[in-house]
């Protein structure tokens, strides 16, 4: 509902850089009416001045004054003509958006073990036979057991966990359960650290 007499924001002009306020947008357009030259000038330098007040993060931002010349001139829609004490061409630079986060579209094969352990069973695919990757085998098994545990799977065995590591590392793992020994798992615990340093494996 229109109330007559009542200044309503949706129905005034956008503003540029709100950061600045309304009063700044005006202050400019007066700026960009006046008729010489040298008029316009002395009246943005005294607009900088007040931009700089009403916003100083611009200056910590940008190490110098330029940023508030730079706004100045977005302000005004490129309109006005003084001579400009900073090259201001590359003054859109401030209203370009951020380009989108690319979002990662990969495909786990088991969704419940997530990407570090995706990442794990690709690493242990390449790595030569020795204590390192023995190491990394048994930090992914017991890490695979935990995420079965944690996301309620309903079968958390020690046989499930050796088949789906063989068939993840295309049978490079293969767990002799007669001889590897699970640790034990209690639900809902932080996970076992997967990084380790290079050739330091447990003892």
């Amino acid at each position: 509902m229109d109330i007559k007499g009542i200044d309503y924001n949706t129905q005034r002009e956008k503003l540029v850089m709100p950061e600045y306020g309304r009063e700044i947008q005006l202050m400019v357009q007066h700026a960009c009416s006046l008729p010489s030259k040298e008029e316009r000038l002395r009246c943005a330098k005294s607009i900088v001045r007040l931009m700089e007040s009403r916003n100083p993060q611009a200056r910590v931002n940008n190490s110098d004054a330029q940023a508030y010349w730079d706004h100045l001139y977005l302000i005004s829609d490129k309109k006005l003509d003084i001579d400009w004490p900073y090259d201001v061409s590359l003054a859109e630079k401030f209203l370009a958006k951020p380009a989108p986060i690319s979002y990662n579209k990969s495909r786990f094969k088991m969704r419940h073990y997530g990407r570090l352990l995706d990442e794990s069973f690709e690493r242990l695919k390449s790595m030569p036979p020795g204590e390192e990757r023995d190491e990394l085998a048994r930090l992914t098994a017991n890490q695979m057991k935990r995420d079965l545990a944690n996301w309620g799977h309903g079968s958390t065995d020690d046989e499930k966990v050796a088949d789906d590591i063989a068939r993840l590392t295309d049978g490079v793992i293969q767990l002799d359960l007669n001889e590897f020994k699970f640790e034990r798992i209690i639900p809902g615990t932080d996970p076992i650290p997967m990084k380790r340093n290079k050739g330091k494996g447990r003892r």
